[in-house]
């Protein structure tokens, strides 16, 4: 039943653009550094001697951003979905439970943000191969400023779609993704324990892991928490 679940969720996001906007994110953040190094690229080159590190680094500094404006719209939008079609209702008549539909949604958006995090490390090689950075390619690196921040940031997925799932009016969660991507802009000004700063990958420590660990922890917590919740609601 979960799978055809899975199946009935990515046909409803098919013609949504929800796969448009989770190709949009990764290139936008690449297409700012292509008009960055497109300027200055000689000044940039020669800000340090590992070329390749202080790219990524730049990549990064706006990953952040992106993944908790795009979380805030793709579960405002998938809950959309599903308030336009008064589907929750229908989901519910079916012999599945509420906490199978619950685990569909967030199974969804979490592929949807893995497979746009695996774009944004495609695209920053290639990106990073075209300015020819040099042949010594930081694979590793690369990965984890991908991967990382998508993990750490999944207290965020799973807030968002808490208040996505249990709002009647979809301005709540936006809103709440509005004051998520000005506390991520001012990450390094926040607390270490507000997960908003965690995809930033900064702590005091500096120690990106526990960002990482922290985001999987937390990230299942608040998941179990707003499954629960809405467990317990009224089928709007």
């Amino acid at each position: 039943m979960m799978g055809k679940l899975l199946t009935a969720d990515f046909l409803k996001i098919k013609r949504k653009g929800l796969w448009f906007l989770t190709a949009l994110g990764p290139l936008g953040v690449v297409a700012l550094q292509t008009v960055n190094y497109g300027i200055r690229k000689d000044y940039l080159l020669q800000q340090s001697e590992d070329d390749w590190g202080y790219y990524l680094g730049n990549v990064h500094s706006f990953t952040p951003l992106a993944l908790i404006l795009g979380i805030a719209i793709l579960t405002s939008f998938m809950a959309s979905i599903e308030n336009e079609t008064n589907a929750w209702k229908q989901l519910i008549v079916l012999p599945v439970s509420k906490l199978t539909v619950y685990l569909s949604k967030f199974t969804v958006l979490t592929i949807l943000l893995f497979v746009s995090s695996s774009l944004l490390m495609v695209f920053a090689l290639a990106h990073g191969m075209f300015l020819d950075l040099g042949e010594n390619i930081p694979y590793m690196e690369l990965v984890k400023s991908s991967y990382y921040p998508f993990l750490a940031s999944l207290p965020v997925l799973a807030l968002q779609l808490w208040i996505a799932t249990v709002s009647q009016n979809q301005a709540i969660p936006i809103t709440a993704g509005v004051f998520g991507v000005i506390f991520a802009f001012s990450a390094y000004k926040l607390p270490d324990w507000m997960i908003w700063k965690w995809p930033s990958l900064m702590n005091e420590w500096d120690e990106p892991i526990i960002n990482v660990a922290l985001g999987i922890g937390v990230g299942v917590l608040l998941y179990i928490v707003g499954m629960i919740d809405f467990t317990r609601r009224d089928v709007k």
